[in-house]
């Protein structure tokens, strides 16, 4: 503590209090206008499935809000920055601070203090928060909003390891039921079991798939041998699970940072085609907070000048600013999941851009 009290000044303690106090106020207000916004589309969806007040706020809002918040959190962190910044500049403020000797880079430590507790928030939230209440919020919606839309998937092949592959012809996410289900292993290059069922269940509670009117063929050069199940079902252990044909497209944000990690090594050996999908999710989780310090760098450089007409411009500036930076991220994200750009760069292009850019004016803002 003698050393924070030795480091941070009054100043320091005024200005840090102003960005949290100014991002909290804007960020509380934007999720109540969302939340509006929000019920009002969704209303006629709770009432026809009868959901209780309490359902809507514990099973769908507890989830939602925070994934509002780390959605807006950039833009808000934007706008905070350049709203009292540009006011603290509007009544003269920042003049005597740089009169008095202090440099502008001095000036600028205790937004990056702020900056970094932002983004210390941010980071923890997006590796152990989001992906428990996104489960809530995205089980919700699938359940009640996307109702409409068919949880199921055909066609599917998969690789579970290097001697094992599987197909089935449909799954249905509801239900957990695969229909004409086939598993083929190899050895180098010959075929040595082929199992073919009528269907296959995921058991909940054994953690185990049965399957229903199989016949299991193995083929040992030019012996082979048949196993006829009809009308039997077997327990059967296979390393996937029904989240692995899942058809929603927000599968990914559901998942724990240890699951998501495990789906990555997994699909580096199935190729299903959904690898930039689990790489950006996990680059973004770790990478997005970084927008605070870059926003809050744009920010300060915009607005520490005084201009006429007070805090308007710089206001209207980087309102604009931080849309470009939001559809700078979805364009990138596009890209890298259906152009084929890597996921990394992905994630990583907004934030350098928007950082050189923040170089740029901090370089030409007035010290």
């Amino acid at each position: 503590m003698n050393f924070i009290r030795g480091r941070i000044k009054i100043i320091d303690w005024y200005i840090i209090s102003k960005y949290l106090g100014t991002f909290l106020y804007t960020l509380t207000l934007f999720v109540i206008i969302i939340i509006i916004f929000d019920l009002s589309e969704k209303l006629d969806d709770f009432l026809s499935a009868n959901l209780t007040f309490w359902q809507v706020v514990t099973l769908y809002y507890a989830g939602s809000i925070p994934f509002y918040v780390n959605m807006l959190s950039p833009l808000i962190n934007f706008i905070a920055v350049i709203f009292f910044t540009a006011k603290m500049a509007d009544q003269t403020e920042i003049v005597p601070i740089l009169s008095g000797g202090v440099s502008f880079n001095r000036f600028l430590m205790p937004y990056f203090v702020s900056a970094f507790i932002i983004f210390v928030v941010n980071l923890a939230s997006n590796l152990y928060i989001l992906p428990y209440t996104n489960q809530l919020k995205n089980s919700f919606e699938n359940s009640y909003v996307k109702k409409n839309t068919s949880p199921s998937k055909r066609d599917i092949h998969m690789k579970l390891d290097e001697k094992t592959y599987i197909y089935m012809d449909y799954f249905d996410n509801k239900t957990k039921v695969g229909t004409k289900f086939t598993l083929d292993n190899f050895k180098g290059d010959e075929l040595t079991k082929k199992l073919v069922a009528d269907e296959i269940k995921w058991d909940s509670l054994k953690r185990t798939w049965k399957i229903t009117n199989y016949s299991i063929r193995y083929v040992n050069g030019l012996k082979e041998t048949m196993v006829n199940g009809t009308g039997k079902t077997k327990d059967t252990i296979l390393d996937m699970r029904p989240d692995d044909f899942s058809a929603y497209d927000n599968i990914f944000e559901n998942m724990s940072n240890k699951l998501l990690s495990e789906k990555i090594r997994k699909e580096k050996i199935r190729g299903t085609g959904i690898m930039n999908d689990l790489l950006f999710e996990q680059y973004k989780r770790y990478l997005h907070p970084l927008s605070a310090f870059v926003l809050t760098l744009i920010g300060v450089a915009l607005s520490s000048r005084k201009v006429r007409g007070g805090v308007g411009l710089p206001l209207g500036i980087g309102i604009l600013l931080s849309f470009g930076y939001i559809v700078f991220n979805q364009f990138a994200k596009m890209f890298s999941l259906r152009g084929g750009a890597s996921p990394f760069f992905a994630v990583i292009a907004p934030t350098l851009f928007f950082g050189l850019l923040g170089l740029y004016l901090l370089k030409k803002a007035p010290k």
